[in-house]
């Protein structure tokens, strides 16, 4: 009956968009399916809408008011109250399910509300909806094969436009309160400048490049026309989701009213769904925006078909990070129980629900259907300043703040696993840890007279190396000035060759032994210490082991015997198959390499207390 009205309803000569029903009802008049299957039909022949509006949720199912399936409509609260609903509210909702979903497969059920949240969402400030703008252009592959198409931002950031101006605060009048700039030069006097006689600089560096007006019109990246140009196509499987970027999904169509654009466009949708490849495109909005590389896939629906577009980045925008996997760390691997016990908590925390036919799927948190709490406090605060300007702006109302909460079901669902995997992974504090004699002190000045030396500072535990110091420069080799941080970001560029690197900070160690002294000697320790550390996190534990058992020997050679005490003191010995996998080392071995050799009780012949160093070491080796 309803739609014979809305068919049969005068316009009064206007045009209305879309025509819509809205059903309050409790369900408790007689239902019947016999004609159900024709109101189908009609309802989808006229294009009119329809939305139900119930007491309880629509997804109930039996006489307990909750169930499993009526999650949606309680994700942020408790339940309604548990009333046993009579069977004629149960055939009802098996009706209004029924035709709900045969409507629309996806999103039918969405259109049942109750009116709680019929309420809440009345209280929500929504935009306008305008009609979306096309844009309209030509996909071209090759010089020959051009389809006409028509484009739609399907996704894009949406941000609140910047109207707030500057008033009077008595008058409220903008007219009120003039703004001036003036530019001045920075001397005594300040002189002013006239505007014209300014231009703009360019910051390089310490130095600022002039640019004219006519030096940034020419400096513009110019695009003859806009374009949408296939460049060539790729598997799909070679396009990593996480190279999506952009602001915008654009989905493209064929143009209208064009059969052969509509034939050529639906042939390659189909082709690249059935092949399993995506085009790579090449985008400009129009002549005056830098072109974008995106990636254009298709989408196939049973009402329409059309490409989806999604910028990819250039070579800038990508950030090459190196980090050291856990597996090379054994006290980093779980046991089978954790494993099990964050299974489970991932178990709990699914947000996708299967009903019992075992078939359709159900969200229980949408991001597409949650109003941004960001806007909603906006809206709310500036339609209460209009209607009450002297007063103080109102708390953020619950249901905003509700919006981004965990639903209810998946915290009470998830109790039991967070519980079980708190057991397993315990929280122990760490103490401080008693601190070692080092190197330093072996060295330190013991002098009370003056002020005390500063200390240097040795970077030897994981947090000195940030990501924040790869942009402090580009480097090149490892230098004298910072051995230790040069060589950790060289280990970690791309295509970095860890053989070569390491052999530059081995050269530099060689050039402190030379030196000689306190001060050489700690930044040769520093860098066979981070040495260590890089060997272990890329598994290149040998190239390690062979230069310390190369250091030794050379230290007994060369008679840098203060030298290796320090290496002593400072436990560093041979990478363990305990801490690295690529080992051969056992822990024992490791010990007995910094185990001091037995000297042999030679009487060493006197020498002149007025000697020269070369007489001395020669009367050693004697």
């Amino acid at each position: 009956m309803l739609i014979d009205q809305l068919h049969l309803l005068p316009c009064g000569g206007k045009k209305y968009e879309k025509r819509h029903i809205e059903l309050f009802t409790d369900l408790s008049s007689p239902v019947s399916e016999d004609q159900l299957e024709i109101i189908i039909a009609n309802l989808k022949k006229t294009g009119i809408s329809i939305q139900f509006f119930l007491p309880f949720p629509g997804d109930v199912d039996d006489g307990g008011g909750d169930t499993s399936a009526s999650e949606r409509s309680q994700m942020h609260r408790n339940s309604f109250p548990k009333k046993a609903l009579t069977e004629q509210q149960k055939e009802g909702i098996h009706v209004v399910r029924k035709l709900m979903h045969t409507l629309d497969e996806e999103g039918g059920l969405e259109e049942i509300y109750t009116f709680r949240e019929s309420l809440e969402r009345l209280s929500m400030f929504k935009k306008i909806e305008r009609r979306p703008m096309a844009w309209p252009c030509q996909l071209t592959i090759g010089s020959n094969l051009s389809i006409r198409i028509v484009a739609y931002k399907s996704v894009t950031e949406e941000k609140v436009k910047k109207i707030w101006t500057v008033v009077d605060a008595k008058t409220l009048r903008k007219d009120d309160v003039q703004k001036e700039t003036v530019y001045c030069l920075n001397d005594d006097d300040e002189t002013e400048v006239q505007k014209d006689d300014t231009i703009q600089g360019f910051r390089y560096g310490s130095d600022i490049v002039p640019f004219s007006k006519e030096d940034e019109e020419q400096m513009k990246y110019k695009t003859e026309a806009k374009c949408f140009s296939v460049l060539g196509f790729s598997r799909s499987s070679q396009i990593q989701r996480h190279y999506y970027m952009g602001n915008q999904v654009l989905k493209v169509f064929a143009a209208k009213d064009d059969e052969n654009a509509a034939v050529a466009f639906s042939a390659l949708v189909h082709a690249l769904d059935e092949l399993k490849v995506v085009a790579i495109v090449r985008y400009a909005y129009d002549r005056r925006c830098n072109p974008q590389v995106g990636v254009a896939f298709p989408y196939i629906k049973d009402a329409y078909e059309c490409l989806i577009y999604v910028q990819l980045p250039y070579m800038e925008d990508l950030r090459q990070y190196l980090f050291s996997s856990l597996k090379n760390n054994k006290k980093c691997i779980p046991t089978a129980d954790q494993l099990s016990a964050v299974d489970s908590l991932i178990d709990s925390m699914n947000l996708v629900c299967e009903d019992d036919d075992g078939e359709t799927f159900e969200d229980l948190f949408k991001p597409s259907k949650i109003p941004n709490p960001h806007f909603q406090r906006l809206y709310q605060c500036l339609q209460h300043k209009a209607f009450h300007p002297n007063e103080p702006l109102p708390p953020i109302e619950q249901h905003i703040l509700e919006m981004l909460e965990m639903p209810r079901v998946v915290k009470e669902r998830c109790q039991a696993p967070l519980e079980k995997v708190k057991a397993l992974f315990p929280l122990r504090e760490v103490g401080k840890k008693k601190e070692e004699k080092t190197a330093q002190d072996i060295f330190k000045d013991n002098s009370e007279d003056g002020p005390k030396p500063k200390k240097l500072k040795i970077e030897d535990e994981e947090g000195s190396f940030s990501i924040m110091k790869l942009a402090e420069g580009n480097v090149t080799s490892v230098g004298s000035v910072n051995p230790g941080e040069d060589f950790r970001i060289l280990v970690r560029q791309k295509n970095a060759d860890f053989k070569d690197v390491s052999q530059q900070l081995i050269n530099r160690i060689d050039q402190f032994l030379e030196n000689k002294g306190s001060r050489y000697y700690m930044k040769g320790i520093n860098c066979i210490r981070v040495f260590r550390e890089e060997a272990i996190k890329l598994s290149k534990v040998q190239c390690f082991n062979d230069f310390l058992q190369a250091l030794k020997s050379k230290v007994e050679d060369k008679a840098l015997a203060d030298f290796w005490e320090i290496v002593i003191q400072d436990r560093i010995s041979l990478i363990t198959k305990d801490e690295a996998e690529g080992s051969l080392v056992t822990s024992e071995e490791a010990e007995k390499f910094l185990a001091p050799k037995e000297k042999k009780n030679e009487t060493l012949p006197p020498t002149d207390e007025g000697g020269d160093v070369d007489d001395l070491v020669s009367t050693i080796k004697t």
